[in-house]
């Protein structure tokens, strides 16, 4: 399947997510941490099945055990990388502006800034091509996200 076409899929769940979860904060019966806990208590099995129904299908039988094995380098880079910074404290992050803003200034602003923020460590870390027309839509998005949060 296309990477495109699933990205839209994960942009839409997140949108319509959101929205769930902006409208459960402003209750004032749930607060953001409480939301961000839920959220992942109910996600992480849901992960996990997914991992393991992958691996079964492309046949790399025993694999959700092997990232154990993964050097330190990269265990490092999974777990204080992907899991503290992009799955906990942003989250956290995410969630608190969420429970204060509106949610169509504070998803812009969040999102755009990790456009911005992977598109130049992508080019930097991994060499991924940065071409004029890919800086001028990074600084397009940039301007109308705050258009978009100006009050």
């Amino acid at each position: 399947m296309n990477a495109l076409l699933i990205a839209l899929g994960a942009g839409l769940c997140w949108g319509v997510g959101e929205c769930f979860t902006k409208s459960v904060l402003h209750t004032g019966q749930i607060g953001p941490f409480t939301a961000m806990a839920v959220r992942t208590t109910i996600a992480l099995p849901v992960l996990w099945l997914a991992a393991w129904l992958a691996m079964r299908a492309t046949g790399a039988a025993g694999e959700p055990r092997a990232w154990l094995q993964a050097d330190g380098a990269t265990l490092a880079k999974l777990t204080l990388g992907s899991g503290l910074t992009a799955g906990a404290l942003a989250m956290l992050f995410f969630y608190l502006a969420l429970s204060l803003g509106d949610i169509s200034r504070v998803k812009p602003v969040a999102f755009s800034t990790a456009i911005a923020v992977a598109s130049v460590l992508g080019a930097v870390f991994f060499r991924e091509a940065m071409p004029a027309h890919k800086i001028v839509a990074i600084l397009l998005i940039l301007a109308g996200v705050l258009l978009m949060a100006w009050k």
